[in-house]
């Protein structure tokens, strides 16, 4: 008898996945496609991710989208100096042009296809992980759907940026975390599905590799269905060996770059380093709205710096063309910057405040959505699924008076499901969430809308993930 009401539930649960699956796949081929294909155009740094899928590219920021890029004739073969998984997608979505006729061309509708099978399979994995009656799973996956598919988000998938396999790379976590505390093959299938995602968020851009150790912390506190004693804690570190290892040599895979001081960067990042200090300070600290002078002093700059107020790196007249600049070339550190903020209360709260309203309003202007053949405007955007970045725009205003209750909100729900995979899932979404908004809002001065995309993203999937209450029938369900 148990054997058949064990047999009726597993073909419940396979139904329950495939109708999920085969629901989002179907709706997000329609709202990336129909009536047009839809995208993110390039900022002017997808040179980065187009080099790891073998094209080389160079040009500024883009006003249309580029549906397909082809490599320039005797162009050089191009060796990527920065990691970004979006590559790895990018470069599979060529040969699966190749396939079908589109020899070394990025077709930017295959990768948008591909990105939307892999987000479709990972809210089919969270439904299956969750500790909820059918309903309920029904309800937080139109939740999670309308957060993967809003404007602000979906057409990263689609793009030559490394905002779309840190979401794919989040979903997938979520779902592996939650199906490691079922029982039988389910717990293997997560730890499976956990390492791959893992790997994809982690390793999606610099800024995201501090998700490595909130996650490998994650996988150890994630109790496994059928696992006990040993054999528990051996699976967990066996996912997070794996997952180090993976990362370690991803990141040793690309060629040294060199640093803007002419040396050859040691550690992922090092030449964009002092790029994003540099704005940080001319940006946030010293930014011709307050004390100048005393800013100046607190950063050991000079006085005659002060000219430089408000411009960044990239600015027509910025710092590093003053003669004096190789002096104080030292002071471009994060060291210098975070002693700064920490001595400077009052000045970091109010950077951190200017960084929940961009993280709130959710889409950057000038990232454009259609091709020129599409017949708009320069820089236009869809807003085909508006909701969520419609709500959060909506309270962008408020800043960290908005932002700060909902982190709050996750807290107490992650503290009520302590004792389960989803209160873990909930507080590993929080963590992530407050790391990247920390990292985007001091550690770089510009496009702050875009690099507090990660951050939001997450708030976003714990908060559908906190939102239901675990009834009774709930725990029967599962």
């Amino acid at each position: 008898m148990k054997l058949e009401v064990r047999k009726r539930r597993l073909g419940a649960e396979a139904k329950l996945g495939i109708g999920v699956f085969g629901t989002s796949f179907a709706l997000f081929v329609l709202r990336f496609l129909v009536p047009r294909p839809v995208a993110m155009s390039n900022n002017g740094d997808g040179g980065r991710v187009l080099c790891g899928a073998g094209i080389t590219w160079k040009g500024p920021p883009e006003a249309f989208v580029h549906l397909a890029y082809t490599p320039a004739p005797g162009a050089p073969p191009c060796r990527p100096t920065y990691l970004l998984t979006q590559s790895w997608l990018a470069d599979l979505a060529v040969g699966i042009g190749r396939l079908i006729g589109l020899p070394g061309t990025l077709s930017l509708v295959v990768l948008g296809l591909l990105s939307s099978l892999v987000a479709a399979a990972a809210i089919a994995a969270i439904v299956l992980g969750l500790p909820y009656s059918f309903r309920t799973r029904l309800a937080v996956a139109a939740g999670l759907l309308l957060v993967v598919a809003d404007s602000a988000f979906f057409g990263y998938f689609a793009a030559v940026l490394g905002e779309g396999a840190a979401f794919l790379g989040l979903l997938l976590v979520v779902g592996g975390l939650l199906l490691i505390a079922r029982e039988g093959w389910w717990s293997y299938a997560g730890m499976a599905v956990t390492l791959i995602g893992g790997v994809l968020a982690v390793n999606a851009k610099v800024q995201t590799l501090t998700i490595l150790p909130i996650l490998a912390l994650a996988v150890l506190l994630v109790r496994p269905g059928t696992l006990r004693g040993p054999k528990r804690w051996a699976a967990a570190v066996l996912v997070v060996g794996a997952l180090g290892a993976v990362t370690l040599y991803a990141q040793q895979s690309v060629e040294p770059a060199v640093a803007p001081d002419g040396t050859l960067a040691e550690r992922p990042g090092d030449d964009s380093r002092e790029v994003n200090v540099f704005n940080s300070i001319f940006l946030n600290i010293v930014d011709g709205h307050h004390d100048t002078q005393a800013d100046l002093a607190a950063l050991g700059l000079p006085p005659s710096f002060a000219q430089y107020a408000g411009n960044g790196w990239w600015h027509p007249h910025p710092a590093t063309t003053d003669p004096l600049y190789p002096s104080y070339r030292g002071q471009m550190s994060r060291r210098n910057v975070v002693a700064y903020f920490a001595s400077h209360p009052g000045r970091t709260l109010e950077v951190l405040n200017r960084a929940a309203t961009d993280q709130l309003t959710a889409r950057p202007g000038y990232l454009g959505s259609f091709d020129q053949s599409a017949g708009f405007a320069p820089h236009a955007q869809e807003h085909r699924v508006p909701v969520v970045s419609w709500l959060t725009g909506l309270i962008a205003p408020l800043g960290l008076f908005a932002l700060v209750p909902i982190w709050l909100f996750v807290l107490v729900r992650a503290w009520m499901q302590r004792r389960g995979a989803l209160g873990v899932v909930l507080a590993f979404l929080l963590a992530v969430s407050l790391t990247q908004f920390g990292a985007a809002a001091l550690g770089d001065g510009i496009e702050g809308i875009k690099h507090q995309s990660v951050a939001l993203f997450t708030i976003l999937l714990a908060l559908v993930l906190a939102i239901p209450v675990r009834r009774r029938e709930d725990v029967q369900a599962v």
